[in-house]
């Protein structure tokens, strides 16, 4: 059976290629329904896997990957959770990872870098990927309704940290913030849900030079998929809830999770933005002012009536 995001991408953007002028053409590439959860027609997958890239070694019980994994798996949506270890420092014990009602996969990384959290890895078995950082603090309830807005936008990016881009006129170049306004245009992939097939297109049909610029920064390709996403729906992706901090403040700053804190850090950001502009020869990435809250959130009625009543406490 096709999947959904066969039937929405491919017969509406698929079939005429990304862009007249884009690099990619993607027209003639099957999409394949991996997701075991049955149905006829438009069934939305039922059951995501979660990818944690985990960066920094195992050095206390109270690490935030701990407590992130615990309640990704802890999700009735969940189906698996896959750590990609591309941590310097060898892989802990198996006693040091908590115990789960779900699997727990430990993928060691042979190169290390970046793009390898976007490899089409065989252990996906879901289409839905919740992507995450080792760093971000999300609840179970969050993870929840963030999965059940994808199940209704396959084709999108779906998640919590928002980010917009701006034409600078004053430089004539594309400018990137991470400011608190009235629109965005990506959703950070350290806490947003996807469909596996973007893992596919990002490492056959995206160029070399992007991928080995991303690896060598360590940085942006939370942006390039973003790109590449938006370049192929020509939609923008969905900010869930009122949430803007997702990452967790008490990161080593020696760590490479502490890269968000370097100066240099956001100036590359503004690069690649420039370079991945280029090389797809327009700007894919589409300003939407549109926020998905769960029904009833913040209205004044009994919190017994509300299903994600977690949500207002966060």
């Amino acid at each position: 059976m096709d999947s959904i995001i066969c039937q929405d991408v491919e017969k509406q953007n698929l079939a005429r290629g990304l862009n007249h002028s884009s690099p990619i053409q993607v027209k003639t590439l099957p999409l394949q329904n991996s997701d075991d959860s049955g149905g006829e027609g438009l069934k939305p997958p039922s059951k995501f896997t979660a990818v944690i890239h985990a960066v920094t070694p195992l050095v206390s019980q109270s690490q935030p990957v701990l407590k992130l994994l615990v309640a990704a798996a802890k999700s009735q949506y969940c189906a698996q959770i896959i750590v990609l270890w591309n941590c310097d420092k060898p892989l802990p014990a198996k006693h040091r990872w908590p115990a789960t009602a779900v699997p727990v996969i430990v993928i060691e990384g042979e190169s290390k870098v970046m793009s390898s959290r976007f490899l089409p890895y065989d252990n996906i078995i879901t289409d839905a990927v919740l992507s995450l950082d080792e760093d971000t603090v999300l609840s179970t309830t969050e993870v929840d309704f963030a999965f059940t807005v994808w199940q209704s936008f396959p084709e999108r990016i779906v998640g919590y940290p928002a980010r917009s881009h701006f034409w600078d006129n004053s430089k004539e170049r594309w400018g990137y913030t991470s400011k608190w306004t009235n629109d965005y245009s990506m959703v950070l992939t350290g806490a947003a849900i996807y469909h596996k097939y973007y893992h596919y297109l990002y490492t056959q049909y995206l160029p070399a030079s992007l991928k080995n610029m991303v690896d060598q920064l360590a940085n942006c390709e939370d942006i390039l998929m973003n790109f590449l996403v938006s370049a192929v729906t020509k939609l923008p992706p969905i900010k869930v809830t009122q949430k803007k901090q997702y990452k967790e403040t008490m990161m080593g700053q020696t760590s490479r999770a502490s890269r968000w804190a370097d100066p240099d850090h956001f100036a590359q950001r503004q690069s690649c933005m420039n370079t991945f502009a280029s090389w797809f020869g327009y700007m894919p990435l589409i300003h939407s002012q549109m926020r998905l809250d769960p029904v009833l959130f913040k209205d004044q009625v009994s919190i017994l009536r509300k299903k994600y009543r977690d949500i207002e406490r966060l």
